[in-house]
């Protein structure tokens, strides 16, 4: 738009910054103009401030797309409230830049379901989200419960593989009967027509791991059928990552639903190094022309829930029959040999790395546990490992979160260097404890450790995977990109000082380097600080 070509005015100008604008190509000089809600970019100094309600001065900075976070577990945050911690855990998502995240990864959304499974599964999702944030019918309904809870940035959600499984079947060890697939594909057919972005699997949690290859391929041949991904935290992501990368590939050919990888990974010692062999079998299928996409987190250390490292027939029939099992000392024993001598088709995390790499991140009962690693409070307690975790598991009712150092930094790298892979937080904001940094630090971290001080990315590449490239993946039209009539978010950031400052002992520690966030077209983030504005919504896409 040439400044002869003008809006009459503008809500915000934002002057005198390098312009990154989510494409990829070479940053430029430009000015930047926010009227309603959308964006029109000028030439430098096109634009009188006069009569501007807030300019904004970004000489020395980047002015980027909003970022789009692809992989979250902040579905029920906002609905806990302040009152629940909500408030502090979501400010550390929009601080970092974040102006979308998509929630409803690895097969756990907060929706849909059939009516007289809701009860069962609200109880349920206290374990994963710290608090009552209720279970939903469907996208639209878990839309209407956030439209009532104001937000600084928006969320979009995909469809969960084992909450369908949960909300039509229950916790159980089965296949789904005829009718019950038929079921669950028309649920999630609804969901998809309402919005929902696409269909995720977790298949290491259950009950997603309780279902084979083939219910899966039924169900992302309806999202195929809407144009939506195929989203899937892998089968096995340690010693048989291969395999499951190739029982995904399958998923995705068969379905025709395009394939995105979530936090690609090849963890636990028997892996180490194996994304030698994994990216170049992403790169060979997208050469082929399959739509095949990942995401990654710039860090060597996961996060889940405690129970996720028992085997799968330990949780089967959901959180009653678990605890009812570790209170039994033969079950114990029998969880014990499995961890040792593995199960077919778990991906066994404790006997691929060691409970001395699993420390616990939150115990709400139990804060003294928190920071520590389970061999450490087995070795102070002189017990068995196991029996420390059973019974943290039953003192906690299940809700114990743990991170997991199963990661090297050379596989981290070489995924975070695809030209395919996007950036997500996989981040698990549940109030109290210690959660993981990368909830606070994904963002800056990979600008400023990955880019800045590395170079292992170019500052217009990071950029791209953390918007533009995103967007497109998730079909968020008109945002990650800066471009005449584009949504308005953006981020103001210097490129000589953004870095993460969130650790392990400190994880929710505001970032450097992040001046300014704008979501909707307000400013939700001015000098590093909040300013309470509230402009953020579900997005229906």
């Amino acid at each position: 738009m040439s400044g002869l070509d003008l809006p009459s005015g503008f809500d915000l100008l934002i002057r005198g910054g390098l312009l990154v604008d989510g494409t990829g190509r070479p940053g430029r000089p430009a000015d930047v103009g926010v009227a309603a809600g959308r964006l029109t970019v000028l030439p430098p100094g096109a634009a009188p401030a006069k009569g501007v309600a807030e300019v904004i001065d970004a000489h020395g900075h980047v002015v980027a797309p909003g970022f789009v976070d692809v992989h979250t577990h902040s579905d029920g945050v906002t609905l806990l409230g302040a009152s629940g911690g909500g408030s502090t855990l979501v400010r550390a998502s929009v601080l970092q830049g974040v102006t979308t995240e998509i929630c409803g990864n690895c097969g756990s959304s907060l929706f849909p379901a059939l009516p007289e499974r809701l009860p069962a599964m609200r109880a349920e999702t206290r374990i994963t989200f710290g608090g009552d944030v209720g279970a939903y019918a469907d996208f639209a309904g878990f839309a209407a419960a956030h439209a009532g809870v104001p937000r600084a940035n928006h969320l979009a959600s995909l469809v969960g593989h084992g909450t369908l499984r949960a909300g039509v079947l229950g916790p159980v060890d089965r296949p789904a009967r005829p009718d019950e697939l038929r079921t669950m594909c028309a649920l999630l057919d609804a969901s998809l027509a309402q919005g929902a972005a696409g269909l995720s699997t977790g298949l290491i949690y259950t009950p997603g791991s309780y279902a084979g290859t083939d219910e899966v391929v039924a169900l992302a041949a309806v999202a195929a059928r809407h144009g939506k991904p195929y989203v899937t935290h892998l089968r096995d992501e340690m010693s048989r990552v291969e395999e499951a990368l190739e029982e995904a590939i399958e998923i995705s050919r068969r379905s025709g639903a395009a394939l995105h990888v979530s936090h690609h990974k090849t963890a636990g010692r028997y892996a180490w190094g194996r994304t030698e062999r994994t990216l170049p079998r992403i790169a060979a299928l997208r050469a082929e022309g399959m739509d095949v996409t990942c995401d990654v987190y710039p860090y060597t250390a996961g996060s889940t829930v405690l129970a996720a490292m028992l085997p799968p027939w330990a949780n089967d029939g959901g959180l009653a029959a678990l605890t009812a099992r570790l209170g039994d000392p033969a079950q114990r024993d029998r969880m014990r040999r499995s961890i040792a001598e593995g199960v077919p088709g778990w991906e066994n995390t404790v006997g691929n790395g060691g409970w001395d790499r699993i420390s616990v991140a939150c115990a709400p009962r139990h804060p003294q546990t928190e920071g520590r690693t389970i061999a450490d409070l087995a070795a102070s307690a002189g017990a068995d490992p196991l029996d420390v975790a059973a019974d943290l598991l039953v003192a906690e009712a299940g809700e114990v979160t743990i991170i997991s150092h199963s990661m090297v930094e050379e596989d981290v790298r070489r995924v975070l260097a695809a030209p395919y892979a996007m950036i997500g937080s996989d981040g698990v904001p549940k109030p109290g404890g210690r959660p993981h940094p990368r909830w606070a630090g994904t963002f800056p971290r990979v600008l400023g450790r990955y880019v800045r001080e590395l170079g292992l990315l170019r500052l217009e590449e990071a950029v791209h995977k953390m918007t533009g490239m995103a967007a497109a993946r998730f079909g968020l039209t008109g945002r990650g990109v800066i471009r005449d009539g584009a949504h308005a978010d953006l981020v103001v950031f210097d490129p000589a000082t953004v870095a993460d400052r969130a650790t392990f002992a400190e994880p929710l520690l505001p970032p450097a380097g992040i001046g300014a966030v704008v979501a909707g077209g307000v400013v939700v983030v001015r000098d590093g600080e909040e300013t309470g504005a509230r402009p953020g919504k579900v997005l229906a896409l």
